[in-house]
């Protein structure tokens, strides 16, 4: 009986201690309405994930600063930041790099704010 609830136990507490994200305010979620702007939603994205690379002075590697709406807008349109934070967990060009990739849900609300004409 101890041996069953020990190989019970094992996976459970690997699904608990395997959480990515670092706290609770990596986790943002889309903004409840639905237009998705620079402003309300997609400057937190980049500003939780991507500005300690992407800063106003690149770092890491970084090919550019990614601090203004202007330079984000840029880069979903020429350098592809869509496709490299979509990309699967493991592949060498994931955005952000090293780290884990961004949930689903903050990936589809960036695609849609591309989709609605890249708003501020």
């Amino acid at each position: 009986m101890k041996n069953r609830l020990i190989l019970f136990l094992i996976p459970c507490l690997l699904i608990i201690t395997s959480c990515t994200n670092d706290s609770e305010s990596d986790l943002i979620d889309a903004p409840k309405t639905e237009t998705i702007t620079y402003t309300n939603f997609v400057k937190t994205v980049i500003n939780n994930n991507c500005i300690s690379c992407h800063g106003a002075t690149p770092s890491n590697g970084a090919p550019m600063s990614l601090n203004t709406y202007t330079t984000v807008k840029n880069s979903v349109l020429n350098t592809g930041l869509l496709d490299r934070i979509s990309r699967s967990q493991g592949d060498s060009e994931l955005m952000p790099l090293g780290g884990s990739r961004l949930p689903q849900t903050t990936i589809d609300a960036v695609t849609k704010w591309q989709t609605d004409g890249l708003l501020e």
